[in-house]
């Protein structure tokens, strides 16, 4: 750096405190440091060497203070006097920093460590400054060394001293006291600390940052899983990219490999990846790997070692070999620390942390992660509900294989959900067994579950696989097995797109293999009813294939009329001859019955169709045959405007949902239930808890991006509505990739949602750029207010980010919009009163007064405009009422402005009597009293518009009536002013308690004060 001067120097070091922490910031700061002892201005250096401290404390380079604030104290030594008050201060504010420094450097041999800590105390001791620091940094250094006993004295000597000016600030202190509780195994007490900051009644600069991530695994412990959820949403949104929070970063990494979020833990640490290196503080090092291997040794357990983790020095690594090099360098850290504490404990904790074992299984977070992909040692990726699990019970050792397939082919014949899960247990336990213990039979029934999974599936060996079993079947005598699976050879020729010629004929196979079966056979007419129900089910399909002329699947193969009657007729008569016999059969043809009645525009007609089979399978035993109509007939409910009977369809659905384990399905009837919750108006919490359990679902089915996303959308409404804007706002954010791709009706709604939610943040650049992108989608709509709105919205968040000509074009377009898309008054008249005060941001001069005034009464107009065709209209009213009051606090600011000037300039514009010119904006006594004339008149109209619009505007009322009074005080009219207050106070003591709350009081009190003025 060539020489600086010293007036370079400051402005250089006022640059860099407000520069971003980090690396860069640092080297900047030591150049600064090392110019401004060039400079010879010592005051100077100790202002440089203050700020190359601040910013190493902001970063992960911490440790690398000592030398500055070595030298600084050694300049306060040679000349305290230099040292102002502040200065003071700070320097032994500083003084704590360095006690963690110490502690958090190995290098620095635990004897200097103590003279250190001494040191401090001494210089404490004379300045007349509390022990509370000393005994906290003794508290750590003991806990560090092994030494439990002094430990526990220090803390209880740090919480006994007073507080005073050199103490932490309070979130700070509870931060360290329950980390300490939770080292000793007290989670609760931890907690318990930690709850001032966890609720945010005490936060600092890097609180609730910190003990939001060291309550995570606390949390988990104790089973309080809501919570646990919603401070890693809020934790890490607050940690993120911050590098001196990298700890905190490498907790919610380890927070997501031990519940069941492994894939998050790998997208976190991916955008963490840039400091997986060597960190200056080796302390902060060790905590953040450690957190890191946690979550590699989980993802290897899952049989991932070999999979690519994230970019680390040389290259791209495998978990595995990303494990193996964290773990040495950070293991080898933790036996630095021993050496120098002379004590095992690093290592140990170190050791311990990085074997912890999961907490939870799964605790669904709601934001969206890539999935991992599927390995051997993964479970199937349609995790059983509880029921579902039970009833499978995966077979305990003590069962006989024997048993094992009994029940199998007991769940398989009842159609139970569990069959699969049973059946795959069955097929692991014969893998381990000698074939001749497999009987053939036995053989067969497990080939014929490997066929309908693949079917399922859609794989390409289905058809194969599925020949196979039948004519397994047919070898063993099985006339009956053979029939379903020749039956099922039609639908996987279906779903895989063959030629409808072909299709049909399978299905006539179907058919004659079960008219074949023997008349003494239990279950022929079963067999013959379900290849007549397969054929009807197909049939939709197949002509409209034909129609098409067989070229390949057609996009639609929906109910034409005709064909839609015809379809009805035959499922009807189905329905009518099996509702007796096979009733879970007949409640199928109703259900596609009440399918066909959607199809054909007749939600009324599919409503007691749907129920019928949601009632009839239930009926039947088979309750999980229930859940697709009753998710199906929530809908249509809600659609025909009965959402009681909506809700109570969708509880039924979800509690019969209990045994199926298609993941699909679960996530299709709780997402169903959240959105009608979610429109109740008082259910939002109930609905969060359904959305987030279906986005689960639906990533277990593989539907991230479709049926995902949608929960998600519904999760974020939840959270926003129960003022959870930091949930919605992470969640949506996860989501709107995929949201994006539904549609540019779906992909407007979730940018303007955002954009509200990041505006609720005050974050409005951010939100900015949302309602923009949004516009620029609807900016081709027929349809123009939804582009008008965006416009606004996006000029609104742009006035707030502090970029007036951008906000001021926004508003203008929006402007535009609205008058094109036929006029929205109440939208107008914001946007031209913002537009007023727009022109009065850089200078209240008379021309700039006039324009401002030019937009109010533009907007007053526009109002008045559309009062004329609606003249009881409240929100026009409540407008034009506000547009009144906002004009009074126009005129306001031009008299304040007039009375700066005078200040500054005189009465009669002149400082110094030169005679010079008038300054734009000073008022005379005549104009300063005609513009608090007007606005007190203002403020009466205003009054009396709120006064009729009722007590909802009692608050709006009060205000102008307030302003008012205190503007006839000013004009010298103090009875005036007191009698309108006085008036208004026995009116609102007229009026009820409850409907008046605090307004009263505030009445009072002002009335005091003007009696008082």
């Amino acid at each position: 750096m060539t020489t600086m001067t010293p007036d370079e120097v400051r402005q250089a070091l006022q640059e860099n405190r407000s520069a971003p922490n980090g690396s860069a910031r640092n080297a900047h700061a030591e150049a600064l440091a090392g110019a401004a002892e060039a400079t010879g201005d010592k005051a100077l250096f100790r202002e440089a060497l203050d700020n190359l401290i601040t910013s190493y404390l902001h970063s992960a380079e911490s440790s690398k203070m000592l030398v500055p604030f070595a030298r600084l104290l050694q300049e306060y030594d040679q000349d305290p006097g230099s040292f102002g008050r502040w200065d003071v201060h700070t320097l032994f504010w500083q003084f704590k920093w360095i006690g963690t420094a110490i502690g958090d450097s190995p290098e620095i041999p635990l004897d200097s460590a103590r003279g250190w800590l001494e040191e401090m105390e001494r210089r404490y001791r004379l300045a007349g400054y509390s022990e509370r620091p000393v005994r906290e940094a003794e508290m750590w250094l003991a806990d560090a060394t092994g030494d439990d006993e002094r430990a526990d004295r220090a803390m209880r000597a740090w919480l006994a001293a007073e507080r005073d000016a050199m103490s932490d600030c309070h979130a700070c202190e509870l931060n360290s006291q329950g980390q300490y509780a939770a080292l000793r195994g007290d989670d609760a007490r931890a907690l318990e600390l930690w709850q001032p900051v966890l609720t945010g009644g005490l936060t600092c600069a890097e609180e609730p940052h910190r003990v939001l991530a060291a309550s995570l695994l606390p949390l988990l412990r104790l089973g309080r899983l809501d919570e646990a959820r919603r401070n890693h949403i809020r934790g890490y949104r607050l940690a993120r990219g911050n590098e001196s929070l990298l700890p905190s970063v490498g907790r919610h990494i380890e927070f997501c490999a031990l519940s069941g979020n492994e894939s998050r833990g790998l997208e976190i640490l991916a955008e963490h990846a840039g400091h997986l290196g060597a960190l200056a503080n080796a302390d902060d090092q060790l905590d953040f790997h450690g957190g890191v291997l946690v979550l590699l040794r989980r993802l290897e357990e899952l049989g991932h070692g070999s999979s690519p983790a994230v970019p680390y020095a040389d290259g791209p690594r495998t978990v595995s070999a990303l494990y193996a090099h964290l773990h040495a360098s950070a293991l080898d850290i933790a036996r630095r620390f021993d050496a120098r504490n002379r004590s095992p404990r690093t290592s140990e904790r170190f050791l311990a942390r990085v074997g912890r074992q999961p907490l939870v299984g799964v605790l669904p977070l709601g934001v969206r992660s890539a999935p991992l992909p599927q390995t051997e040692v993964e479970p199937p990726s349609a995790v059983p509900s509880r029921r579902a699990a039970e009833a499978a019970d995966a077979a305990a050792p003590a069962e006989g294989f024997a048993e094992l397939v009994e029940r199998a082919r007991t769940a398989r014949d009842q159609g139970h959900p569990a069959a699969d899960a049973l059946w795959a247990e069955a097929a692991a336990r014969a893998a381990a067994l000698p074939e001749s213990a497999v009987d053939p039979l036995t053989a067969a029934d497990l080939a014929d579950s490997r066929a309908l999974a693949a079917a399922r599936a859609g794989a390409p060996e289905a058809a194969d696989l599925l020949a196979a079993a039948r004519d397994g079947y047919r070898t063993l005598g099985q006339a009956q097995r053979a029939a379903l699976a020749e039956l099922r050879l039609a639908s996987a020729a279906a779903q895989d797109g063959a030629a409808p010629e072909r299709i049909r004929a399978l299905l006539a196979a179907g058919a004659e293999a079960a008219e074949a079966l023997e008349a003494g056979e239990p279950l022929r007419g079963r067999r013959i009813a379900l290849a007549e129900l397969a054929a009807l089910r197909l049939e939709p399909y197949l002509r409209s294939l034909e129609s098409h002329g067989g070229d390949g699947p057609p996009e639609d193969h929906g109910h034409g009329a005709e064909v839609a009657a015809e379809q009805a007729a035959r499922l009807t008569a189905f329905a009518a001859a099996h509702r007796g016999s096979l009733p879970d059969l007949a409640a199928e043809a109703e259900e596609m019955l009440g399918r066909i009645a959607l199809s054909q525009g007749d939600p009324e007609g599919a409503a007691p169709l749907l129920d019928a089979a949601a009632a009839r399978a239930a009926a039947a035993g088979r309750p999980w045959l229930a859940v697709d109509p009753l998710t199906l007939l929530a809908g249509v409910l809600m659609a025909l405007g009965r959402p009681e009977e909506a809700e109570q369809a969708a509880r039924t659905g979800l509690e019969h949902a209990a045994e199926v384990t298609d993941a699909e399905a679960q996530g299709a009837v709780r997402l169903t239930l959240a959105d009608i919750l979610l429109r109740r108006g008082d259910a939002a919490s109930e609905a969060a808890e359904h959305a987030l359990a279906a986005a689960h679902w639906f990533d277990q089915a593989g539907l991230v991006s479709g049926g995902g996303a949608q929960a998600r959308f519904t999760l974020a409404r939840a959270h926003a509505v129960q003022g959870h804007h930091v949930d919605a706002a992470e969640v949506l954010r996860s989501a709107l990739p995929d949201l994006l791709e539904h549609g540019e009706g779906q992909a407007v709604g979730a940018r303007e949602f955002l954009g509200d939610l990041l505006a609720e943040l005050n974050e409005p650049q951010e939100a900015a750029e949302q309602y923009l992108l949004a516009a620029e989608t609807a900016e081709h709509w027929e349809d123009q207010r939804p582009h008008a709105h965006l416009a606004h919205s996006a000029a609104d968040q742009l006035a707030r980010t502090g970029l007036p000509e951008e906000a001021a074009a926004a508003w203008e377009r929006a402007l535009e919009l609205y008058r094109r898309a036929g006029g929205e008054p109440v939208s107008e008249a914001r946007i031209l009163r913002s537009l007023a005060w727009q022109a009065l941001r850089e200078e209240v001069t008379a021309p700039a007064a006039a324009h401002a005034r030019s937009r109010m009464d533009q907007a007053a107009d526009v109002l008045h405009a559309a009062l004329a065709g609606a003249p009881e209209d409240p929100h026009l009213l409540a407008e034009l009422a506000q547009t009144w009051y906002q004009l009074a606090q126009l005129a306001d600011r031009q008299v304040v402005r007039s009375e700066e000037l005078t200040e500054e300039y005189g009465a009669d514009g002149e400082e110094d009597g030169s005679g010079g010119p008038r300054p734009a904006g000073l008022l005379d006594a005549q104009e300063t009293e005609a513009l608090r004339r007007e606005e007190v008149d203002l403020c009466r109209r205003a009054a009396a518009v709120y006064r009729q619009l009722g007590p909802d505007h009692l608050a709006d009322r009060l205000q102008c009536e307030q302003y008012a009074a205190w503007t006839e005080q000013e004009l010298g009219r103090e009875e005036a002013g007191a009698a309108r207050i006085a008036a208004l106070v026995e009116e609102f003591k007229a009026l009820p308690e409850g409907l008046v709350g605090d307004l009263l009081e505030r009445a009072e009190y002002t009335l005091a004060q003007l009696s008082q003025g």
